[in-house]
């Protein structure tokens, strides 16, 4: 389907859905303030006996910490209705090593979940079963140089997320893609799992947590190439909101369909 810039891009469900996914970066909150009309709409949803959930692939902060944030903009959330890539990863490396010695490239929030969960988070190459990288406004030197003795040693090689940029106010900064690339390319070897969007441990988490089949769900993001991409991949609709990461020039150029496209959230209330 081609989609002409001289149209106007928006479609909008013509019915409800059971569960609402929302992301946050770009799509709930832009800093420290909520979109236009996102508390209304959610607010609606939840009136109308919807579940909603919400999303990141930010690492950098605790599912609780999320849901304080979302309550203290005015949008009353508990954290166990948030998900983010920290606590995917904690689920994923949970089935695959517990327990296991890891080197983190990330920030104190992500090393917290990991150490409570029970991996032993350390400092050094030795001994390192696994190198987790992720958004680490931190990343130094030193990092890139232990995560580079650990893999070169046989360390496995997991993220929490391939974002390329976290969207603020102003414009964004750079993302986990950053630290991923410098480590591929001082080691040669690629990333083996990023479990954030659009992965499938990612969207299992969602339909776990939800309890749903897919098909009675809704994700709603600003990206297309991580929320609606996953969203779509695993049997829900992709919605895709034009309130951050992606234009319409933006949306005309990709390969990447989305179900529905809002200005503002308040347009998937039919």
């Amino acid at each position: 389907m081609t989609i002409n810039l001289a149209d106007d891009p928006v479609r909008r469900p013509n019915a409800l859905y059971d569960a609402y996914i929302f992301d946050l970066d770009g799509t709930c909150y832009l800093g420290d303030e909520l979109l236009p009309t996102v508390a209304p709409t959610i607010s609606r949803l939840r009136l109308l006996g919807k579940r909603t959930v919400f999303l990141s692939n930010n690492p950098t902060r605790t599912h609780a910490a999320y849901a304080g944030r979302l309550t203290r903009l005015g949008l009353p959330t508990a954290p166990e209705e948030v998900i983010n890539s920290s606590l995917v990863m904690v689920r994923f490396l949970t089935k695959r090593m517990p327990g296991a010695r890891l080197f983190v490239v990330g920030e104190a929030s992500l090393l917290g979940e990991l150490a409570a969960a029970g991996f032993e988070v350390v400092d050094e190459a030795e001994g390192v079963a696994a190198v987790i990288a992720s958004f680490d406004r931190t990343f130094d030197y030193h990092k890139l140089q232990v995560a580079f003795d650990a893999i070169r040693a046989g360390a496995g090689f997991y993220a929490t997320n391939a974002d390329r940029f976290c969207p603020v106010p102003g414009g964004g900064q750079p993302d986990a893609a950053a630290m991923i690339a410098a480590i591929e390319a001082s080691t040669g070897k690629a990333v083996e799992e990023v479990v954030g969007k659009p992965s499938h441990h990612m969207a299992e988490a969602i339909l776990d947590l939800l309890g749903l089949p897919p098909d009675r769900c809704l994700m709603v993001g600003d990206r297309l190439e991580t929320d609606v991409l996953m969203g779509l991949n695993s049997g829900m609709a992709g919605g895709l909101a034009l309130t951050g990461a992606t234009d319409v020039h933006m949306l005309t150029q990709s390969d990447i369909r989305p179900t529905y496209v809002v200005r503002t959230l308040s347009e998937l209330i039919p």
